[in-house]
């Protein structure tokens, strides 16, 4: 079906979205529950978001399942990143210290999700090593397990778990400067 999708076959897309739909929408669920909480996009309108940008009007080539999950990662990591700067623009107040109501007598604040760090740093390690980014985007961003994004990457699961153990601690040291 991902194959008549890439040739442009609308009824094919048509038929695939029920299919994805809850995995994708999972997907937005849990990687929506590791921000901060003071977000404004909601998981669905992520996996709308991510879709649209996913089965485009051009031809994505796919070539399998984990291609598919791969690239529906990197949409959603593009549409986070988006919102966080967005967010953070000068003109719309991104100077300002937000203040949640509901929460205004907490002395302490929650730490916050600094999603332009992490993309920055995961730019940097994107390229110097592109499959290690792709972990990143399988594992971080689609949630996927180990033997998963082995799968999806054609590579053994030892490699992703050796290459998963040091992207966690580069990615420690590289937003530990940022602080």
């Amino acid at each position: 079906m991902l194959n008549a999708v890439a040739e442009g076959d609308s009824k094919a897309a048509e038929k695939l979205l029920p299919l994805v739909y809850d995995e994708l929408r999972n997907l937005a669920h849990w990687r929506m529950g590791k921000l901060s909480p003071n977000q404004t996009l909601q998981p669905t309108a992520l996996v709308h978001e991510a879709w649209m940008k996913v089965v485009g009007d051009t031809d994505p080539g796919w070539d399998g399942r984990g291609h598919f999950f791969a690239a529906a990662a990197q949409a959603m990591r593009d549409i986070i990143v988006d919102q966080a700067r967005r967010k953070s623009a000068q003109k719309r107040g991104g100077d300002r210290q937000r203040v949640d109501m509901d929460h205004a007598n907490i002395a302490i604040e929650p730490p916050s999700d600094n999603v332009l760090a992490l993309d920055e740093a995961l730019k940097s390690l994107e390229a110097d090593d592109p499959r290690k980014g792709q972990i990143v985007n399988l594992r971080y961003f689609a949630g996927m397990t180990v033997e998963e994004t082995a799968a999806a990457l054609d590579i053994s699961i030892g490699t992703v778990e050796r290459e998963w153990r040091y992207i966690k601690a580069w990615l420690a040291t590289q937003l530990s400067s940022c602080d």
